[in-house]
């Protein structure tokens, strides 16, 4: 599996993945991590919270943009070079995410992509906006 060159991508060439954010999910990154902040991982804590209740770590959704890009657009080869992100709601066990990536820019010269970067819940609403700097493969190889 090769992802794709420069040359093959053009501005509003878009990818996405959806998952539902399952208990073991944050679970699993809390102990990956050593994130074991108890608005993620206490209920009983996170109640008295802002959020009224448990979130998921803003991470793990940055982790799904990844996967977007590492395995879609520009997919397998791509390097991230910088991401950015803003947290505009809360993601919680329970709700299915979808990260999107779509390229705004691209920079031959350079090899470099800037692509939009977005996470949405199943009510649309959006959960995660960014931006991330990606250098994708040189060139395909066979």
């Amino acid at each position: 599996m090769q992802g794709l060159t420069i040359d093959e991508m053009k501005i509003g060439d878009s990818a996405e993945l959806a998952k539902t954010i399952a208990e073991c999910d944050v679970y699993q990154f809390a102990g990956i991590t050593g994130d074991f902040n108890p608005a993620h991982v206490n209920e009983e804590y996170a109640k008295d919270t802002f959020f009224k209740g448990r979130i998921a770590h803003g991470m793990l959704l940055g982790g799904f943009i990844s996967a977007v890009i590492a395995m879609k657009l520009p997919g397998p080869g791509a390097i991230y070079v910088k991401q950015s992100m803003k947290f505009k709601a809360p993601a919680r066990v329970g709700d299915t995410i979808t990260a999107r990536v779509e390229v705004i820019e691209v920079d031959p010269e350079r090899n470099r992509l800037v692509l939009r970067t977005t996470c949405t819940n199943q009510d649309d609403t959006l959960v995660v906006d960014g931006e991330a700097l990606i250098s994708p493969r040189k060139e395909r190889k066979g």
